[in-house]
């Protein structure tokens, strides 16, 4: 039989076990955060009808997306978490309590360009709160303040949620007579922090028709900055001449004051104007938020208000807001940037128990004392000489080793083995697990800050 070189489609990341460990523990951070906010766990198919996901999407969607045939059928895999959702409330509508708040953690499929910490396959993170009708403002400042504990939850300070209203700028927009232009202007916009202000301006100018004068304008009014205060300050200079600038301005307002009330600091939000979000489906408040000292990974979660979404799949409104984290994107820059804490617990298994005798009945019995305690516990199975069963441990990180010998048997304890620090104890089964636990670095944040 021939051999097939073993090889991993690009775009796709897999992951050794250690690194595995410390995705798992960032999802799980997410998931316990997400829940305490009294978000409910979905989950939706990775394969959808065609038409479904594209209902809304067309255009640089369709060009990315996986999309075949089976049969009769013509399917495609979801690339995004928020179209399958919209789906989804419209299917269980009369089921669903409203607002209905969910988070999903979920890969999603995209055929671009595979390059560096840009993948095919990733996992995202997404919350999304769905209003029946209409939706309190409320909802959008509770979104960034759950990115806020969640951030906090890795271990990071040094990070900033940016935050703007699409309704600002298509207001704005609409005073200098560009509505009709608005969204190509918005994507462009987009771009700043990519491609600076003169290549922003020249792409206004040549590809969206803009005179100088407008285009000038346009740069003036997003180069606004300052304290939140200041920015809001500037913005109401504009008030009064758009209904729609007027709100947009209003509800930013609202959602900079609920977010100090949520108890995030200032230093961690700014209002932004130069954050549109390219998707077209965003009606309001927007976020992007961004790793203070490391500016090069771009935008780390982002998300918004949307008002139409569902109205693709029912005949009624069904207002949302949500933010979604690029989980797997995100792991893997921290990981090149060297800022995932080598000290983070990435073994399997609190403790290995190791059988000495032939029987390995005590053992058995030991482990599942161990594990009643809330430990993680493995046993060691295999007829290896002693050397060989530590080596084994030393390789899985295990923070600690439990031999049961005769003598220990006898004497109604085991020898638990720090493998840190070497530090070697006999004691009985439930002051083991006790000193395990004590041992156990619990709060070890997940990323380091420079």
């Amino acid at each position: 039989m021939e051999i097939i070189k073993p090889r991993t489609l690009s775009g796709f990341m897999e992951l050794l076990p250690d690194k595995q460990q410390r995705f798992e523990t960032m999802a799980e951070i997410l998931r316990r955060t997400y829940a305490s906010y009294g978000f409910a766990p979905l989950d939706t198919p990775a394969i959808e009808d065609a038409q479904i996901l594209l209902a809304k999407g067309g255009g640089e969607t369709e060009k990315q997306i996986y999309r075949f045939q089976k049969g009769d059928s013509d399917l495609a895999l979801r690339f995004d978490l928020t179209v399958p959702l919209a789906k989804y409330v419209a299917l269980h509508y009369s089921e669903l309590a409203f607002p209905f708040r969910r988070f999903q953690i979920s890969k999603v499929y995209r055929g671009e360009r595979a390059q560096r910490g840009r993948f095919r396959e990733f996992y995202q993170a997404d919350i999304d709160i769905i209003g029946d009708g209409k939706l309190d403002i409320l909802n959008e400042a509770e979104i960034p303040a759950i990115i806020y504990k969640v951030f906090r939850g890795f271990g990071l300070t040094r990070f900033q949620i940016h935050v703007n209203n699409r309704k600002i700028l298509n207001g704005f927009y609409a005073m200098l007579g560009l509505t009709e232009k608005s969204g190509d202007i918005m994507r462009t916009v987009d771009k700043l922090d990519k491609i600076g202000a003169d290549k922003v301006k020249i792409i206004l100018l040549e590809d969206c028709g803009l005179s100088e004068e407008q285009a000038e304008d346009i740069l003036k009014f997003i180069a606004i900055r300052g304290t939140n205060a200041q920015v809001i300050s500037a913005l109401e200079g504009y008030a009064g001449k758009n209904e729609m600038f007027d709100q947009g301005l209003s509800e930013l307002k609202a959602v900079t004051v609920n977010l100090a009330a949520f108890g995030v600091p200032e230093e961690n939000f700014a209002v932004d104007l130069t954050i549109a979000r390219g998707l077209d489906y965003y009606t309001g408040t927007v976020y992007e938020t961004t790793l203070l000292d490391h500016p090069e990974i771009g935008s780390v979660c982002s998300g918004g208000r949307y008002d139409n979404l569902a109205g693709y799949y029912i005949d009624k409104a069904l207002p949302g807001v949500g933010i979604s984290i690029g989980l797997t994107r995100l792991f893997y820059v921290l990981d090149e940037q060297g800022l995932l804490n080598p000290a983070l617990p990435s073994a399997p298994a609190d403790a290995l128990v190791l059988p000495m005798t032939e029987s390995p009945a005590e053992a058995i019995a030991l482990a599942e004392k161990l594990r009643s305690a809330g430990l993680r516990v493995q046993l060691y199975g295999e007829q290896k000489k002693f050397k060989q069963k530590m080596a084994y441990a030393n390789k899985l990180a295990v923070p600690f080793a439990v031999l049961l010998g005769e003598d220990e048997i006898n004497e109604g304890v085991c020898s638990v083995k720090n493998m840190v620090t070497g530090e070697q104890l006999k004691l009985t089964a439930e002051d083991a697990a006790a000193h395990i636990k004590a041992s156990l670095n619990t709060d070890c944040p997940v990323i380091l800050e420079t």
